[in-house]
């Protein structure tokens, strides 16, 4: 399978820049038995949800992960985005300190050993280059000036929009760049499948009677990660930490068994609960794990038997999970269709294009039912 063939031509003008209100953005459903399409508001998911449904959600929080600062002694400018914190930090780390691994410009001058500060609103950062690794990437060791590293990321700390979005972050983003849903402090990049719901909606759903859970899985700079090789099955994607509490896990295993539909809320809940079910045989166990599998056409699902989902980059990862989705049978039943659902999410995408949806992270909202 060639990664040419997830590959489509969108007007530059269709990548959102900007958030729609949330409950307002506009919905395409897509029935993947029929290929049929049809045309609403986002306001009308609980119309294609059934009573006794499961809505899984990710409550991961998006943290404000970008720091912009200047190099000690010259001055010259520097960006840091941090990625993950360390396992395990560096011995003899001073108290409150803390190590991470980061992506940082310009790094030809960020050696071992280079010091940077940050600072923004009277709290201060200092930071030393631990280590050197590719494509920019760095570990390195951040000091609060006072306080603790959280607190001085979240006073100094830009919004991490996505590359895409071709402008500053603002103070509107610090709410709008995260779910109702959001708890679990951890992401450097949004579920985006979840901006759409406001409390009505939430509410909305509930009254239709469909039940609720959440998974945590912190999203990573991965998620944006260009697929780099000519043959689907050569790519890898990047490893995402997630966590499925006991309460969801009863409430995924008693839906899976009765045969009622796990509808995930996005990808990154789809890789959770898959992942999950993997691992467990089928059965989704509570506890940590890492997200690490592929899923593109071919791939078996176990859990989702919907999916609400944003409108994703040409030749990506995100859309190769789409197209593999739709192009699966029922849930647990069958073998998958490896081109079918190519051909019917491409030919969505062809209508939405058409019909002036939004792409991307601020945009419009597909379900696949």
């Amino acid at each position: 399978m060639k990664v040419s063939d997830f590959d489509f031509e969108l007007p530059a003008e269709l990548v959102a820049q900007t958030a729609a209100p949330r409950g307002q953005s506009r919905l395409l459903i897509l029935d993947r038995r029929s290929g049929a399409i049809q045309h609403g508001s986002i306001r009308d998911l609980p119309d294609h949800l059934h009573r006794g449904d499961l809505l899984v959600a990710n409550d991961t929080r998006v943290f404000p992960a970008r720091l912009l600062g200047r190099r000690i002694p010259s001055g010259g400018a520097v960006e840091c985005l941090l990625l993950s914190r360390a396992e395990l930090d560096a011995d003899g780390d001073p108290p409150r300190c803390e190590v991470w691994d980061a992506l940082m410009h310009p790094g030809q001058k960020l050696k071992p050993g280079a010091r940077v500060r940050f600072e923004r609103g009277g709290a201060a950062l200092e930071g030393e280059v631990l280590e050197r690794h590719f494509h920019g990437r760095r570990r390195i060791r951040l000091c609060p000036v006072s306080g603790t590293v959280a607190e001085a990321v979240d006073a100094i700390g830009h919004v991490p929009l996505p590359p895409y979005i071709h402008r500053d972050d603002t103070i509107d983003d610090r709410a709008r760049y995260q779910t109702v849903f959001a708890r679990a402090r951890g992401s450097v990049a949004a579920p985006t499948a979840g901006l759409h719901f406001d409390d009505a909606l939430v509410a909305a759903v509930e009254a239709r009677g469909v039940e609720r859970a959440t998974v945590t899985l912190h999203v990573g700079y991965g998620t944006f990660k260009p697929v780099r090789v000519d043959d689907v099955e050569r790519h890898e994607v990047d490893a995402e930490r997630f966590e499925i509490d006991a309460e969801t896990a009863r409430a995924v295993n008693a839906a899976m068994d009765a045969r009622r539909r796990v509808v995930a809320v996005g990808t990154t809940t789809t890789r959770a609960l898959e992942q999950a079910a993997l691992a467990g045989g089928g059965q989704v166990a509570a506890g940590r794990g890492i997200a690490n599998i592929f899923i593109y056409p071919g791939f078996d699902f176990h859990v989702v038997g919907a999916l609400l989902t944003n409108f994703h980059l040409p030749r990506s990862s995100l859309l190769m999970l789409v197209c593999a989705f739709a192009g699966s049978p029922s849930t647990g039943s069958g073998r998958p269709n490896l081109d079918e659902g190519r051909q019917v999410v491409l030919e969505a995408y062809r209508q939405a294009i058409a019909e002036r949806y939004r792409f991307y992270s601020y945009g419009d909202a597909m379900l696949i039912v």
